[in-house]
């Protein structure tokens, strides 16, 4: 094989094998959920507002799944919803809470 070929595909495994180790770790749907409890009513809705999958849940009762959504938001368990997120949506959870937290 070409020495530059050769070259390229060390250099590329290695920006590979980098980007693969910094990549943030997958956050745990419990302590997700702690967190997402944790905040107001405002920050909570705009944050299950930006999360389709989440949002759905709440909207297929209309009205009354938010109206139950705000009075038991910090007591429901939000955990198997959270489960339910893939890996690049939990990551998308997690810094939509930190931003509601921040603002």
């Amino acid at each position: 094989m070409n020495r530059s070929i050769t070259a390229l595909l060390v250099a590329a495994v290695l920006a590979l094998s980098a980007s693969m180790t910094t990549a943030a770790p997958v956050p745990d749907s419990r302590q997700l959920e702690k967190e997402l409890q944790s905040l107001n009513w405002g920050q909570f809705k705009g944050v299950i507002e930006a999360i389709p999958e989440i949002r759905r849940e709440v909207e297929k009762y209309g009205p009354l799944g938010w109206e139950y959504v705000k009075t038991n938001y910090r007591s429901h368990g939000w955990k198997k919803s959270i489960d339910r997120l893939d890996t690049g949506e939990k990551q998308r959870l997690t810094q939509l809470i930190q931003r509601a937290r921040n603002q």
